[in-house]
């Protein structure tokens, strides 16, 4: 007995001694459980290159907030976790946004938004950033180098930091505030930090330009091929060329179509009810649409149908909603046509300034997309300056998308969004052939942001869509991700490290992130 006993507690023992062995620790800050790992890359020395996006741009400003919340410091901050370096970022001074020049306030950089219930409203004090500042470069050099507003060829260009290059546009004024000095492009700069791995996220704004002014022609789509600093295709084979060249790895993303943003998704193309159009009373709407009916859409409706065109104006109805009036350049222009046909009734001068304002003008379509900053010229006066006529148009001619034609910056018609889609695909098809033929990880930041635009993607229990406010994605400039979107977009880019190079790096639960920032901060 007490010799049985004996090899049954060695066996115990031995078993014991086998389970120990054998014990699988689990490592909860991976991915896999498995002990934490960088696989094939090293994060030793992390650079960044990009434009708004890769800086923490959110709500229409750069703010201390949103730096710190930008999907590279997310990434930097898990790369560490695997022997991954400093991140240095050159950060604004408040959470308030905005930019001082030589101590002057530019109102073109104004303060972040915030939601104060009712709508998206600027946070109140002055902003305290200045961008003539010689310590921010002297502190430097930043593994941060993205450059709200930059394209992809601006990475190149040596004078992008300098000063004397912001009266005439060849600069930005939020390199010009970290630039080492007015001669070192920001693909220069980066490099003179040796960077082991590094991530760039460009060419957004080489489409987002041209449709955030709805395709005016005042800030036109890069090339799709040509040399270096031209076209997009010569441009971002020399940016990744020289950020490979030392041997350091990376991981790039596409371009999502502007189409799956809620910048342009979020006002109506038919806003006008009869309750809108009579300041909240639907009986003064009705009068309304009464009038505009016999005195303006009536006889143009009746000249254009003589004139065999049937489908740019009809009445406005009392009981649905009503498209806005837009100018479609694309159109044929009936100037001549129509001042012929309506100088019999109003004469020969109000003819043509009818023919004039009204030649390309038509009703939108559900074909047509509205730009989110429209929404407040709706209604408003034209001006000398945004008219189209170099004047300002007369009463009752003096209500945009009413009894004016919203002009071209504000809506982007069917051809201007097929350009758009054609640009994208030819600049997304250059990063996938170049992320492929250097091993790069890659980011379809096209088809997330699809999906996310067509019912959302659950991450950590919480719904990522890309509804305006509420959606959690964007942020209030409908344009930028919210604090809880970076977090999701640094979790993809983690995915496709992992993938590409053997890390298991866990990425962030994007529920400890806000929807967005509150008024105080």
């Amino acid at each position: 007995m007490i010799k049985n006993f004996k090899w049954l507690l060695l066996v115990s023992l031995t078993f014991m001694a086998c389970n120990s062995d054998d014990e699988v620790v689990t490592v909860i800050d991976s991915s896999d459980g498995l002990p934490l790992t960088s696989g094939t890359a090293d994060f030793s020395k992390y650079v960044a290159l990009g434009n708004s996006l890769t800086s923490g741009f959110s709500d229409g400003a750069l703010f201390i907030k949103g730096q710190q919340g930008s999907y590279t410091n997310i990434m930097a901050q898990q790369f560490k976790l695997v022997g991954g370096g400093e991140f240095k970022i050159p950060y604004t001074n408040d959470n308030i946004g905005g930019l001082l020049f030589g101590g002057q306030i530019n109102p073109a950089f104004g303060p972040r938004l915030y939601f104060n219930g009712t709508a998206p409203v600027p946070v109140t004090g002055p902003p305290t950033t200045e961008v003539f500042n010689p310590a921010i470069p002297a502190a430097g050099p930043y593994n941060n180098t993205g450059v709200p507003g930059a394209k992809s060829f601006h990475l190149l260009s040596p004078t992008y930091g300098a000063a004397a290059g912001l009266s005439n546009g060849t600069a930005n004024p939020y390199y010009v505030r970290f630039a080492p000095n007015g001669t070192t492009s920001v693909l220069a700069y980066a490099m003179s930090q040796t960077p082991t791995f590094f991530s760039l996220w460009i060419g957004n704004n080489d489409v987002l330009g041209y449709a955030t002014t709805g395709g005016d022609g005042t800030n036109p789509i890069t090339p799709a091929t040509g040399a270096a600093g031209v076209g997009f295709d010569g441009t971002y084979a020399a940016l990744v060329n020289t950020l490979t060249s030392a041997g350091a790895k990376g991981v790039v993303a596409n371009i999502p179509y502007v189409t799956s943003i809620p910048f342009f998704k979020t006002v109506p193309y038919n806003p006008l009810t009869a309750k809108v159009l009579g300041g909240g009373n639907e009986a003064t709407g009705t009068a309304t649409i009464n009038a505009l009916n016999a005195q303006l859409y009536g006889p143009l409706k009746n000249a254009l149908n003589y004139l065999g065109v049937t489908d740019r104006i009809n009445l406005l109805s009392l009981t649905a909603a009503n498209p806005l009036l837009i100018k479609d350049e694309s159109l044929t222009n009936l100037s001549a046509q129509l001042t012929a046909v309506l100088t019999p009734s109003v004469g020969a001068q109000t003819a043509a300034f009818y023919g004039t304002v009204f030649g390309q003008a038509r009703q939108a379509t559900a074909t047509d997309l509205i730009l989110l900053t429209t929404q407040s010229a709706i209604g408003a006066a034209p001006t000398a300056a945004n008219s189209g006529l170099g004047a300002a148009p007369p009463s009752p001619l003096d209500k945009f998308g009413i009894t004016y034609p919203l002009q071209d910056k504000y809506a982007l018609i069917p051809t201007e969004i097929a350009e758009l889609k054609v640009a994208t695909d030819a600049f997304n098809a250059t990063i996938k052939s170049l992320a492929d033929s250097k091993g790069l990880a890659f980011v379809d930041a096209n088809a997330i942001m699809a999906q996310i635009d067509s019912g959302g993607i659950v991450a950590n229990n919480f719904t990522m869509a890309s509804t305006f406010v509420t959606g959690g994605t964007f942020s209030l400039d409908g344009i930028h991700p919210s604090p809880r979107g970076y977090a999701f977009i640094a979790n993809k880019f983690i995915e496709a490290i992992n993938i590409k190079y053997g890390s298991n790096l866990k990425g962030v639960n994007v529920g400890n992130y806000s929807i967005l920032y509150p008024g105080s901060l």
